[in-house]
């Protein structure tokens, strides 16, 4: 099967060919997605499936979607959008983010920081949601993505995995982006579920320590493997749909794997792998290049201070791409 670039793309057309050699998971990295999972069926209240499947479809029960979120199903980073909209209503202050910020902005227009820097940039932002109520971050997670982020979304790819429900399966959402974030779009969109990053949360309250880590590269992977094996789904039936070569142990892992605005790296991959692509980006004449957009973000979450938890999904992502 050929490359398609094309927004007429179809689920028919993702479920050839069959990946017969699955990267596989090791038993640690299976407990390890086991806790994302939990973390998720935590944030959701004591579930996974956020919206039931649709009454008049005969359901396939082994086969699954697999949507990363950002530049697959939205625009840019949610996690950028989430954090200038937690800044413009006050969640955060500049003297709780001042120097956070200042760092992070840097890497994003620079390039500079390295892996030290991350690594503090978290824990500092650890501290800085610590004790923070959780059903405040919903809240306003639920207002800034119907006000801001869901009029960014790929018309496309909504339709694609709309196609996906009306065929019977799972659709899931899986993405770097906290799990509040996550689940807030999946509930929107009408999907099954979602899995994201998962900051603890006690009583209510953000303890400061993260379960397990950023769901991102193969974290994803170990997360997803976990739910195939809650869940009951097939692997080798099931799809994956991503831009970004970080997502390669994901798109790895299942029997069929499409590449969606894909980055260089990752359709090179494509081609090579022979996996299905499809652009949507080029038929907006709405949607900016995504540099100017991250650095323009950037800009502006400097001069706001609204840098935090939320932010940091999306700098661990740049950083694995340079």
């Amino acid at each position: 099967m050929g490359e398609i670039k094309s927004t007429a793309f179809r689920v028919s057309e993702s479920l050839q060919p069959i990946q017969h050699n699955l990267s596989p998971v090791t038993p640690a990295q299976l407990e390890s997605g086991r806790a994302s999972v939990h973390g998720a069926w935590l944030a959701a209240g004591g579930t996974l499936r956020l919206c039931p499947p649709k009454a008049d479809v005969p359901q396939n029960p082994s086969t699954a979607a697999f949507f990363d979120l950002d530049n697959t199903i939205i625009k840019g980073a949610s996690t950028l959008w989430l954090a200038l909209g937690l800044a413009s209503r006050r969640f955060f202050t500049v003297g709780d983010v001042a120097g956070f910020a200042w760092k992070q902005a840097k890497f994003i227009l620079s390039g500079t920081e390295s892996q030290p820097d991350i690594a503090s940039g978290k824990q500092r932002a650890l501290e800085i949601v610590r004790g923070r109520s959780e059903a405040e971050v919903v809240a306003l997670t639920e207002e800034i993505w119907e006000n801001t982020i869901a009029q960014r979304i790929f018309p496309g790819a909504r339709e694609l995995a709309e196609e996906h429900l009306e065929a019977g399966h799972s659709v899931w959402l899986v993405t770097a982006a906290p799990v509040q974030l996550a689940q807030v779009i999946a509930r929107a969109l009408g999907f099954t579920g979602a899995l994201g990053t998962v900051a603890e949360v006690s009583d209510g309250k953000f303890t400061g320590r993260l379960v397990g880590d950023i769901l991102h590269g193969p974290e994803k992977r170990d997360a997803v493997a976990a739910l195939a094996e809650q869940q009951g789904y097939d692997l080798s039936h099931c799809v994956a749909y991503s831009d970004s070569y970080n997502d390669m142990p994901l798109l790895s892992l299942v029997g069929r794997a499409v590449a969606v605005n894909a980055d260089p790296r990752l359709a090179h991959a494509a081609r090579v792998q022979g996996w299905p692509t499809v652009e949507y980006r080029k038929h907006d004449p709405k949607l900016t290049l995504r540099a100017a957009e991250a650095s323009a973000t950037a800009a502006g979450m400097l001069a706001a201070g609204a840098v935090g938890w939320f932010l940091l999904p999306s700098l661990t992502g740049a950083l694995s791409r340079r």
